[in-house]
């Protein structure tokens, strides 16, 4: 399974239709993610600055309500008839009817100005007004109950709900209830409760009709709903949410969105800090973002036309250009198992398809044509190295023929031909060193020394040359055919323009890690355009004739750069004043040190 998965994901067609469907799927989806974001986003914010308006101005308008209202209420209390009926208990039953019917009368004229559902007036201890407590629908015994002891026992005014009951209350009611004492004394008279039903509380906290299913609530500072306006659906019940209830104690106004029942919610709201509310609005979202589903369709309808394209698109390439592409490779494969000589692949296509057809059917032609040169340069090297073997002249075999010369020499009285030969021997085993590259220092001077030897027989002249050389490292190992070359250097540029005065010096010392070799003489110099020829890369055929004095000079300085880097060219200074002064830095090397670890290093 994991074969066929990585072959499938190696494949380079398939690899195509995958890029291919990543780049117009993923963009898309990105981009429609974050349209979407972006707009509910921005619909909250509008719909929360929006609601947030509204609700200071609900706040606002209930607030001078309940303030006309405590008004009005301190006018029913201060009203002299209620007062003077409160003062005293009754004494008797028909003193007691008697108060019962006058504060009925004086209660239905004194509270016609308050704007609320019903208003009720409560002795300080009903159980002895049972006349009064039966006309105005009560039980003598509500003095029990916990909110009228409540309500007695504190100043300030309290807010209570009252759920319905069956028999008595077909609503809920919110309850206004203040104890007031006389007018000029403190003694206290009753208490006044003020009934406002919803109706009353819809006109401050109504739902927006263009929003179905909008809520507005009122939440107590224990989290119980007194007022929803969604048919009471939630009233007396703890709000379903108790993240919600902490944050509206712990803030004045904010917003979130709430997930309630399965339903998304925006929910704003605003706290009223004169009174136990928080004044909420729930927005479910979906009526929000309506307009945002319909976006979203046409998205993913768009998003179905992109992929029937793009499938159109891939066919196309497939059939067009990965197709032929994979009948290459299969071409190639086969190419690769059998001769060339297959049949070649070739295209009359004039599009790229065609131009690597057409180049693949040229490599394998060329291909061809070097492996039958190979063949060819194979076939020439063992037909010349069968001539090496034998032309091949045993070195031992030269060596003593030079020696049986010299002998010859010797006993014909010609001590000049023998020296020369001798000589001639020396340079000839120095200079082949038995095929190794690296030599001694000792063996490079007796090379010089052999050379020099051969050069005076030669010339018929003697050469004044001179050694100064630290014996310590005589025997340090050193890269053979440098020094010669720069002696035969020396002799053609001073030595032999004038025999008699021309002369070389060489010094070689230890320096650091390197070894230092002087070759210095005093004649004319070195010629400007033989020493222009050190740093070209090659060396011109037309000019081969007359940069043929350079030869040597150049072959030092290239195998010098070559073996040990650039820091160990070869620094000359040369004039027709000064002579010539040509300074070798050579590394010392470790004992049975090979040249290739040397450049590696």
């Amino acid at each position: 399974m994991k074969k066929v998965s990585f072959r499938l994901a190696s494949s380079f067609r398939n690899r195509m239709i995958l890029i291919f469907l990543v780049i117009i799927i993923v963009p898309f989806l990105l981009f429609a993610y974050y349209a979407h974001i972006k707009s509910i986003e921005g619909i909250s914010n509008t719909n929360t600055k929006m609601t947030m308006s509204y609700l200071q101005q609900a706040k606002k308008n209930f607030e001078i309500y309940l303030n006309r209202l405590n008004e009005q209420v301190n006018e029913v209390i201060g009203d002299k008839s209620v007062q003077e009926l409160l003062e005293r208990e009754p004494i008797t039953d028909m003193d007691e009817e008697a108060f019962a019917v006058s504060m009925v009368n004086a209660l239905h004229n004194a509270t016609q100005v308050i704007d609320g559902f019903r208003v009720k007036v409560y002795p300080m201890n009903p159980a002895k007004f049972p006349n009064y407590m039966r006309m105005i629908d009560e039980s003598r015994r509500i003095g029990d109950e916990y909110w009228f002891q409540r309500s007695r026992a504190t100043v300030s005014p309290t807010w209570y709900l009252t759920m319905p009951r069956q028999g008595k209350y077909s609503r809920p009611l919110l309850t206004y209830v203040k104890r007031f004492s006389g007018l000029y004394d403190q003694k206290l008279r009753g208490i006044i409760a003020t009934d406002l039903s919803e109706d009353y509380l819809r006109r401050f906290f109504s739902p927006s009709d263009q929003l179905q299913d909008q809520k507005m609530l009122l939440i107590n500072e224990k989290g119980v709903v007194h007022y929803d306006s969604s048919v009471n659906q939630w009233t007396g019940k703890v709000f379903p949410s108790a993240s919600f209830i902490a944050k509206i104690q712990g803030s004045e106004s904010g917003s979130e969105s709430l997930t309630i029942d399965g339903q998304t919610f925006l929910a704003t709201y605003l706290n009223m800090a004169n009174h136990p509310w928080t004044i909420v609005s729930l927005t479910p979202l979906h009526e929000l973002t309506s307009t945002i589903d319909e976006i979203n369709r046409m998205l993913v309808y768009f998003l179905i036309i992109y992929l029937i394209c793009g499938f159109s698109v891939v066919v196309y390439i497939t059939a067009t250009y990965t197709q032929p592409i994979a009948h290459l490779v299969r071409l190639m494969r086969r190419l690769e198992a059998d001769n060339l000589h297959y049949l070649l692949p070739w295209s009359s296509r004039k599009d790229e398809v065609g131009w690597l057809y057409r180049g693949v059917s040229n490599l394998v032609s060329r291909i061809e044509g070097l492996i039958e040169e190979g063949a060819r340069a194979e076939r020439n090297k063992k037909a010349l190295e069968f001539q090496v073997l034998s032309h091949q002249i045993n070195p031992h075999f030269l060596y003593n023929t030079l020696e049986s010369i010299r002998w010859k020499a010797e006993n014909h009285g010609r001590s000049d031909i023998s020296e020369m030969v001798s000589s001639l021997g020396n340079l000839l085993r120095l200079s082949l060193n038995q095929g190794k590259e690296i030599t001694t220092l000792r063996r490079e001077i007796e090379q010089v020394k052999a050379y020099v030897s051969i050069e005076q027989a030669r010339m018929g002249k003697t050469v004044r040359i001179l050694y100064a050389c630290d014996d310590t490292i005589m025997d340090s190992p050193f890269l053979r055919l440098l020094l010669q070359p720069l002696v035969e250097n020396a002799i053609q540029h001073s030595v032999r323009d004038d025999f008699d005065k021309g002369k070389i010096m060489i010094t070689a010392a230890k320096e650091d890690a390197d070894l230092v070799l002087v070759i210095a003489d005093n004649g004319k110099g070195i010629p400007q355009h033989v020493l222009e020829q050190l740093e070209q890369e090659e060396q011109p055929s037309d000019q081969y004739s007359h940069a043929r004095r350079g030869v040597g000079l150049r072959n030092v300085n290239d195998r010098l750069k070559l073996y040990f880097g650039d820091n160990y060219k070869l620094r000359i200074e040369t004039g027709p004043e000064i002579g010539t002064r040509i300074t070798l830095r050579h590394p010392i090397l470790q004992e049975g040190q090979e040249l290739d670890t040397i450049g590696n290093g």
